[in-house]
């Protein structure tokens, strides 16, 4: 296991009888063993708990004794202590507690941290210039400005504001986010990995599911039940579950039969971590020339299949797992417009010209 494919914080050490373990250590927060090994479900969920639990309040980067009231840091503190926070998916507070904690942790120009500004001399100005040094990374930029509005909505709820400061912001307009894979490149990838490979069926769970790679690489043969795949997706823990297709059915199948229950996973049967997945599939994707693709691209292009295809969004949003319907129409941006248009026309002579033009006598071959 590479340094580079573990969660943040986290190392490889042997133990005293040489067994490898993974350890958490990070500064004012408790050292801990995670456990199971990367990729799996209990490493997953040990990793969680201990991002959960947060720093050591005697003994953190911002102690409680350190905390100023009415600040930044005791606004993050207050929010990170709310049913809302708790009720956040895993991943998801993982992400923006590391947004905040970065946040509130940078320095203005007389080195003073933005954790220690008063919550009540936090200005639309000050953001906006902020989030206008961020404006080379939109996204990113846009994520923080989304973070800092729930917090701050917080802090109307405590009474310390009237108004939320980064809601008055300016949005940036983002780019098109990650490369839609055609069908082209979706053979040329099937042409370079044939049936056989952990690349082969690692690309076809993901046409398959629309899941993210999180997903992906937990998949276990019980998410496999009546020749239907379940994929309980990440962001929004909405529940997915989809016929499984028959290319998806050829690779797991071409795969030699074995005692493992994760179905993608490395070449030493072990199940793969997200970010290691993640870099093993840039790598399949650069061996087959498709250095624009990614495996969030094959969520795209599932999305672009549907309405092609001619599926509604919200057939879409029961495959992909989006709540929201704009979401989905980003992702699907990508179809072919051509193939939409001649789709709509033969429903509009199907619906409305067969009938006159047989009255006319006219042949609709």
């Amino acid at each position: 296991m590479k340094m580079s494919e573990l969660p943040p914080n986290v190392c490889a050490v042997p133990d005293r009888h040489g067994k490898i373990r993974y350890r958490f250590r990070r500064k004012g927060w408790k050292s801990a063993y995670v456990p199971g090994d990367p990729g799996s479900i209990a490493f997953h969920e040990g990793y969680a708990n201990i991002i959960k639990a947060g720093p050591l309040a005697e003994t953190g980067p911002v102690s409680a004794a350190r905390i100023e009231p009415q600040s930044l840091d005791d606004l993050i503190a207050r929010f990170k202590a709310t049913t809302k926070w708790k009720k956040k998916g895993e991943r998801t507070m993982y992400k923006q507690a590391r947004i905040l904690e970065r946040f509130a942790d940078r320095k203005d120009q007389k080195g003073r941290r933005y954790g220690n500004r008063p919550v009540a001399k936090i200005t639309v100005i000050w953001l906006d210039k902020i989030l206008a040094g961020m404006s080379a990374t939109p996204a990113a930029a846009n994520e923080l400005r989304k973070v800092l509005a729930g917090v701050m909505d917080h802090a109307i709820r405590l009474g310390w504001r009237t108004e939320n400061p980064a809601r008055l912001t300016d949005v940036y307009k983002e780019g098109p986010g990650f490369h839609t894979w055609t069908e082209d490149e979706i053979e040329r990838y099937r042409a370079k990995h044939e049936l056989g490979t952990m690349a082969r069926l690692t690309l076809e769970l993901a046409l398959n599911t629309a899941a993210r790679r999180c997903n992906v690489a937990t998949l276990t043969r019980d998410d496999i039940q009546n020749g239907r795949i379940i994929i309980a997706h990440a962001k929004d823990n909405e529940e997915a579950s989809v016929e499984m297709l028959p290319m998806a059915k050829a690779a797991l199948e071409a795969l030699p039969a074995a005692p493992i229950r994760h179905l993608v996973t490395t070449q030493h049967g072990k199940p793969f971590s997200v970010a290691g997945l993640g870099n093993r599939m840039r790598k399949w994707c650069d061996d087959a020339g498709l250095e624009n693709c990614s495996m969030h691209g094959l969520r795209k292009a599932v999305s672009r299949r549907i309405a092609e295809s001619g599926g509604t969004d919200a057939e879409g949003m029961a495959i992909t797992g989006h709540k929201k319907a704009a979401t989905f129409v980003k992702y699907r941006a990508r179809a072919n417009r051509s193939k939409l248009a001649d789709a709509a026309m033969s429903n509009l002579l199907s619906t409305f010209d067969v009938q006159h033009s047989k009255n006319e006598g006219i042949s609709n071959d």
